[in-house]
């Protein structure tokens, strides 16, 4: 189990101090590795089918179902990860989940029928490990209360970037110049090694929330509306993220230059991790519900572009301004859950926010594929413009919901075991409706208004 540190608001709170916290670099090396192969997985999949089958459609409706599959039993795992503990659930998963793509890759090798590889899809989504919200989960409960956590989550972003840098590249590199295969393969063994390294980094892990004694309930995260909302937000970032990999692919394809694939995607990526860096450098003085919808509408003006592109050059430029304008809704999504959703369904409410990207992500998948069949990769551009316009109304129609949580509400019936036993310094700077004795949540509320004038987040 954790403890929660104490900052000093007079240091910077920069990447420096971030990475100085005790105990940080413990889980955040062994989390890189286990989380790279994730960004091999689904251009992986695409490539191989593809390959065995001529047809972009198939290839997206494999990798649909791994996304879909993924979707629905990532929340589940957070459940249990909350209750019987990261190591618990990690070790059987690697294992399956390694073994469910190395039956794929055999069923695709095979030749097997569209309906076979869609069917071993199943166990290969539903097994990939759910490492980044389990290494979020291990900053909120290290840094519970600290000024540190929007640079956190900015820092898990760029991470995730970077192995969506790095992943494609490496997957597209060993599926066109090793084997078609090759990058399931590789997949399949990092997800191995990676998640048995994390697995052992126990002294890190956020407590379990065994149901309490008087036998209360415990809150589902779910339950809290300003995750669901969050929830939308994150299909239409799903979204972009599917129809990028499908008509990026088709686009190259039609360039005559398929090995191209990973470039243009890995600029994409490149974008989100540059944004990603500076969204945790900058001292923000709006709240983070105006910048996650400052952040959508950026992102949805510049997915609407996409179509328009008609050569390399023009569809890198624009792949670049649409991971730029990812990451600060992205970011600042993640970044709201600590103030919406009590600690002891966290780990829970990340793995929504993540199944959501992967659900908009296989949905996209399966539309672009489609569309990039019947009528060329520039149709498949179209699933991104209208996924976020869709997503951008719906975080417009609901941003109330958005509205950190009272105090007394976002407590869950057993948060009295973890309530503290003092108050934060900063409570004398909470509102006067506070209660006396405020959450952690209510205190992180407090630093983080007071971020933009007094704690300026800069890059060490």
């Amino acid at each position: 189990m954790t403890s929660a540190v104490t900052t000093d608001t007079s240091a910077r709170p920069g990447y420096g101090q971030l990475l100085r916290t005790p105990g940080a670099l413990g889980f955040v090396l062994p989390g890189f590795a286990a989380r790279l192969p994730f960004g091999m997985l689904t251009i992986s999949i695409l490539l191989l089918v593809q390959h065995t089958t001529g047809s972009y459609g198939s290839a997206g409706i494999v990798a649909a179902v791994t996304g879909i599959s993924m979707a629905l039993s990532a929340p589940l795992m957070g459940i249990f990860t909350d209750r019987f503990g990261q190591t618990a659930v990690l070790l059987p998963v690697v294992l399956a989940h390694s073994a469910a793509v190395t039956g794929l890759a055999a069923l695709a090798l095979l030749d097997a029928p569209v309906w076979a590889l869609a069917l071993a899809a199943v166990p290969t989504g539903a097994s990939v490990p759910q490492v980044g919200p389990m290494v979020r989960a291990r900053w909120a409960a290290t840094l519970e209360g600290s000024p540190l956590l929007p640079t956190a989550a900015a820092f898990e972003s760029v991470t995730d970037e970077f192995t969506f840098v790095v992943g494609p590249v490496l997957a597209t590199a060993l599926c066109t110049g090793v084997h078609p295969a090759a990058g399931l393969v590789t997949e399949a063994t990092l997800t191995l090694l990676g998640g048995l390294l994390f697995a052992a980094q126990r002294a890190s892990q956020p407590k379990t929330h065994a149901p309490s004694a008087t036998g209360e309930k415990r809150a589902f995260a779910l339950s809290f509306p300003g995750l669901r909302v969050l929830i939308f937000a994150f299909l239409g970032i799903g979204a972009v993220f599917g129809g990028m990999q499908v008509s990026l692919a088709a686009f190259s394809n039609e360039m005559g230059n398929p090995g191209a694939n990973g470039l243009l995607y890995g600029v994409f990526a490149a974008g989100n991790m540059i944004a990603g860096i500076a969204m945790g450098a900058i001292a923000w003085k709006i709240g983070p519900r105006r910048r996650l919808i400052l952040g959508y509408i950026g992102l949805t003006a510049a997915a609407s572009v996409l179509w328009a592109a008609n050569s390399m050059i023009l569809l890198a430029a624009l792949g670049l301004v649409v991971g730029l304008c990812i990451a600060p809704a992205l970011i600042t999504g993640y970044t709201m859950v600590e103030q919406l959703v009590p600690a002891n369904a966290r780990t829970e409410a990340f793995t929504w926010l993540t199944g959501s990207i992967a659900f908009g992500q296989a949905i996209a998948v399966i539309l672009a594929g489609r569309l990039t069949d019947a009528h060329g990769s520039s149709f498949g551009f179209l699933v991104p413009m209208g996924a976020t316009a869709l997503a951008l109304t719906t975080l417009l129609a609901l941003r109330a919901k958005l509205a950190p949580t009272a105090p007394s509400r976002i407590v869950s019936a057993s948060a009295q075991e973890d309530a503290p036993a003092a108050p934060a310094k900063t409570e004398a700077k909470a509102p006067a409706t506070a209660r006396t004795t405020p959450s952690p949540a209510s205190r992180n509320r407090v630093n983080e208004r007071g971020m933009g004038h007094r704690v300026p987040v800069t890059v060490d």
